[in-house]
Parts: C-alpha cells; sequence; structure tokens
C-alpha cells in the first residue's frame, strides 16, 4: 500500500493546530483502517516562522504522536507558497503520494479518501475545487472570479475555483521539484507538469478558530505575482496602448489643423494640461510594470535558496 503524507503549512495557527491534528489523524486512521493506504502515513506540519506557540504544539503533537505526526521548522518566514513547497520536497522523499491542505480546515476533509480512491485509479494529481462561493462576501467572491478570469485572459492555466488543497503522486513531486524558479505561483505550475489529473469537488468551511493569514494586501500580491510570472501579456498590452494613444495623437493633430484653419480655436490650457498627464501616468504604469518584470529577473539570477529548514521531526533516523 501507498504512504501518505499530508502537507500542512503553518503560520502562526496555535489556535487551530490542535484541532487540525486531530480531524487529520481521524482521516488517516479512517484510510488505514480501509487499507486505502499504509500504517506509517503521517501528516507533516510545516511551521513558516511563526511568532507564536505553533512549533511548540507541533513538538508536542510529535511527542504524542512521533508515528503520524511530523514537523518542519523554516528558519524564517518565507510565505506560503515555499512553506507549501518545503513540506512537498521533504515528504517526497519518504511518501509515495502527497495531500496539501491549509491548517485552518476550511477545505473539507472527508474528500482526501476520494482524492486516494482517485490516485488509485490512476491520476498523478487531484485537485480540490470548491462547488461554489455562496459563503463569501461579495467582493471576495466578485474578485476571485474576476482573477480566474484574468488569468485565463492572459493565458496562463489554471482551476477555476482551485486553491492548493490537491493531492500529489510522488512522480508528480519529482517533476515539481525540477522547478527551480524563485517567483512561485503553485496553482499556475501544477498544470505544467502534464500528468493524468481529476478533480473532487466539495463546499468550503468557516474557520474553525482564528483568523485568516490572507488579508486583501497578499490576495493581491499573491495574484500579481502569478499572472507576472506565467503571462507577458501585460508588456503587450502597454505597446497596444502607445500604438493607441499615437492613433489619438495624430487624430488630434488633425482635429486642431481643423479648428485652426476654420476659425473654431479656443484658447485654454484644460485639453492640453489633461494630455499630460494623461501620457505621464501611462509613462509610469509602463515603466513600473516593465521594472516589476525585470526585477523579477533580478531574483531568479540569483539563484538563493527558497527557504532554509532549521529542523525536522520525523521517524526517520538523522543523517
Amino acid at each position: 500500500m501507498d504512504r501518505l503524507a499530508i502537507v500542512v503549512p503553518c503560520y502562526n495557527e496555535e489556535e487551530v493546530l490542535k484541532i487540525a491534528s486531530e480531524a487529520l489523524r481521524k482521516v488517516l486512521s479512517d484510510l488505514i483502517g480501509k487499507k486505502k493506504i499504509s500504517d506509517d502515513s503521517y501528516i507533516l506540519f510545516v511551521n513558516d516562522g511563526s511568532k507564536d506557540r505553533t512549533w511548540e504544539l507541533i513538538e508536542e503533537e510529535h511527542a504524542a504522536y512521533p508515528k503520524e505526526i511530523f514537523g518542519v521548522k523554516l528558519a524564517g518566514n518565507v510565505g506560503h507558497q515555499f512553506a507549501l513547497t518545503a513540506g512537498l520536497l521533504t515528504a517526497m522523499k519518504m511518501s509515495d503520494v502527497t495531500v496539501s491542505i491549509d491548517a485552518d480546515l476550511q477545505d473539507d476533509v472527508d474528500v482526501i479518501e476520494e482524492m486516494i480512491d482517485k490516485f488509485h485509479a490512476g491520476n498523478d494529481i487531484v485537485y480540490g475545487v470548491r462547488k461554489e462561493r455562496k459563503s463569501d462576501t461579495f467582493f471576495k467572491r466578485t474578485t476571485a472570479q474576476g482573477f480566474y478570469k484574468l488569468m485565463a485572459l492572459m493565458g496562463v492555466k489554471t482551476v477555476y475555483n482551485h486553491a492548493d488543497f490537491r493531492l500529489m503522486s510522488r512522480r508528480a513531486v519529482e517533476q515539481f521539484s525540477k522547478y527551480e524558479e524563485t517567483n512561485l505561483f503553485l496553482r499556475g505550475m501544477m498544470p505544467l507538469i502534464g500528468y493524468q489529473t481529476d478533480c473532487v469537488y466539495y463546499d468550503r468551511k468557516e474557520r474553525v478558530a482564528g483568523e485568516s493569514k490572507y488579508p486583501l494586501k497578499k490576495m493581491l500580491a499573491l495574484a500579481f505575482n502569478g499572472i507576472s510570472s506565467f503571462s507577458v501579456k501585460p508588456i503587450s498590452l502597454i505597446t497596444g496602448l502607445g500604438f493607441f494613444i499615437i492613433c489619438a495623437s495624430v487624430l488630434a493633430a488633425i482635429y486642431a489643423l481643423v479648428s485652426y484653419f476654420t476659425g473654431h480655436v479656443t484658447p485654454g490650457w484644460t485639453s492640453l494640461i489633461l494630455s499630460i498627464w494623461f501620457l505621464g501616468g501611462v509613462q509610469l504604469i509602463a515603466i513600473g510594470l516593465v521594472g516589476q518584470y525585470i526585477g523579477k529577473i533580478y531574483v531568479e539570477v540569483k539563484h538563493r535558496p527558497r527557504y532554509n529548514i532549521e529542523k525536522v521531526l520525523s521517524d526517520e533516523p538523522e543523517e
């Protein structure tokens, strides 16, 4: 039977960690009882530089359940995408299949069994997809749907209404490990792997405790990172806008000449000032956008480590 690792990135999750541990241990127990996974399957909590007692609680859980609860302590806070990557690559060495899920348990743990069934049916990646977004606020629902549509428009392949709740076979994680870029957007990277995939559908729940670690600022940063990491269409759009402004300027010049020769010239600087401000704004946006792409290249070419692992808790012998 296959050894399952459930990878759980954590940042300041002391309020939910023990609840998540209990719920996920029950999932493992049920799956082991049904002989769908091996009895040495485990949960891997990844501490992403938390400032609260998250790591202490992970150590307590590992001490209480040394065969079921493992832990990875990162040397600092590197962000959700890097923390999840650290967990996946650590679990890759000691598991046959992984499931990634957030510690807040908003994703339905009951569909993990369905993911395992689809894995046994030959799928290397199984995406957890939300059925609907009725529980979201109007703003969050509209912006999220707009994000996925914008990504599709930009040519980025993603799974609609899927975040980072997914199953991956060991060979899928091994292929993912070959993608060494620093600007990570996992939702866009997974479809690039190309192996057979499927989806399971579920209703997203409310957080069992604590507050969301993804406020609007982080969500916008993730969205921009996703678009700029997978598409150069924004630069193409700026080029198109430049041609449009040139054409508009030519038409304005023709209009000005006609007005001059027909004697319908209206004195004033309003139109001139507005034009200057408009063109200045377009230029600043263009320079800023190109600068963002150059900044990404700058970060990538330095080849710095994406994260540093300080400590690993597992049943594997220490090297």
